[in-house]
């Protein structure tokens, strides 16, 4: 049976766990905007490299699929620390690589261990009282966005001015500080005693029950493609385009920022409208901002890179809002299996995430920028079209059934 431990969360303990959320899933992120420095340093093709991010978020998929069940059955602050250690060492192969061999082995783990930020925010709903829960688990996915959206942003800074080594060794420095601090937490008892096997199970039967969890993963991996897509290729798009260097390609990561934190205004959205209704406007305004890549051979150089930035608040603001209008859909579809239910959704948003990276560095590389344009634009509107198809219904009225 679940237990709540109902004692009041310091404000300290609410920020040590958001920050833990942002530094471990930022590690999926270090590398986009590094690509172009990595091509050039390991002496590796463009489709290679590319494997990098594609890897990770291959490692952050079966991490969310095989291991974030047994959150439920196992003290959470064990297992955030043992993750957080493995994230750790994975960080530290990744500097240390002598090859783009080992560089990839690394990120694979890499994507694994990161997956703690799925203990951590569960974590924090366990550990906060019913009156405070909301506003906690709230700031925690605040921190988890900021680590999405400044990773980026760092990563290119630290990689132009002291090398993609450094960057990785920082972040290995960092994660470690936060897995030591995180140890202190207060045990979190299991929340049931079903065995690892029965877990998995149940997560058979959650996918095969819930029509909506099915529409609300495709909707949102389809989503994913073009976003990793469109971030995993920028870096090296920029460097051969516009030579400019990974410091620049980070700091559209404040362009996404832009549009992904404007994100809570869809919850309010949905509250009032219903998420349905915010799934179809997020997935319209990111296939739009998606197609307006079309125009970028009309238009002189500074206009073409200010037509990227407003491009990439527009998609952006898109993605977050349909995922935030997603998983309040699923979550009110079986309230006792929220984690499972969300690690499904979770994995085929990286499953799609994976698919993006690999096919933007292949497309970037054999029919360049115009091509990786039209796989955004496709991977938008498929996603568009599972939305716009079936009936808009209250989330009372939802029942397990076949669409």
């Amino acid at each position: 049976m679940t237990q709540t431990i109902e004692r009041p969360v310091a404000g300290s303990t609410v920020l040590m766990l958001a920050t833990g959320a942002g530094f471990s899933v930022a590690s999926l992120y270090y590398s986009q905007p590094m690509l172009g420095i990595l091509v050039n340093e390991l002496h590796a093709a463009v489709t290679t490299v590319g494997l990098v991010p594609t890897l990770t978020q291959i490692g952050y998929a079966l991490g969310i699929l095989l291991l974030a069940p047994l959150g439920d059955r196992h003290d959470r602050r064990q297992i955030i620390s043992l993750k957080g250690v493995i994230l750790t060492l994975a960080l530290l192969l990744s500097a240390f690589s002598g090859g783009i061999g080992m560089l990839l082995t690394a990120s694979l783990a890499v994507g694994i261990a990161a997956t703690m930020a799925q203990d951590i925010v569960p974590a924090s709903a366990m550990l906060a009282p019913a009156a405070q829960r909301g506003k906690t688990v709230g700031t925690v996915m605040t921190g988890l966005l900021l680590g999405i959206l400044l990773s980026r942003v760092l990563s290119g800074f630290v990689a132009e001015y002291f090398g993609w080594r450094t960057m990785f060794f920082t972040a290995a420095v960092m994660v470690a500080g936060i897995t030591l601090i995180l140890s202190r937490l207060p045990s979190i008892p299991p929340a049931t005693t079903m065995s690892y096997p029965a877990l998995l199970a149940s997560m058979r039967h959650l996918w095969r029950d819930y029509a909506p969890l099915r529409r609300a993963t495709l909707a949102q991996g389809l989503l994913s493609v073009g976003f990793s897509a469109f971030w995993s290729t920028l870096a090296v798009m920029l460097h051969d385009t516009y030579q400019l260097g990974s410091a620049t390609a980070g700091t559209f990561g404040l362009a996404g920022a832009a549009g992904a934190l404007a994100a809570p205004l869809a919850g309010s959205l949905a509250d009032r409208r219903g998420p349905e209704r915010v799934t179809r406007i997020g997935t319209t305004l990111a296939t739009v901002s998606f197609a307006l890549m079309f125009m970028l051979p009309l238009l002189p150089a500074p206009y073409q890179l200010a037509l990227i930035v407003v491009s990439a608040i527009g998609f952006d603001f898109g993605v977050q809002s349909t995922l935030v209008s997603h998983q309040s859909i699923i979550f009110s579809l079986e309230p006792a299996a929220r984690s499972r239910l969300n690690a499904l959704m979770f994995t085929g948003v990286f499953i799609g995430m994976a698919l993006g990276s690999a096919l933007g560095s292949a497309i970037l590389e054999h029919a360049g920028w115009q091509g990786v344009a039209i796989l955004l634009t496709v991977s938008g509107f498929a996603s568009m079209m599972v939305r716009m198809r079936g009936k808009i219904t209250p989330a009372a009225d939802r029942q397990p059934s076949a669409e």
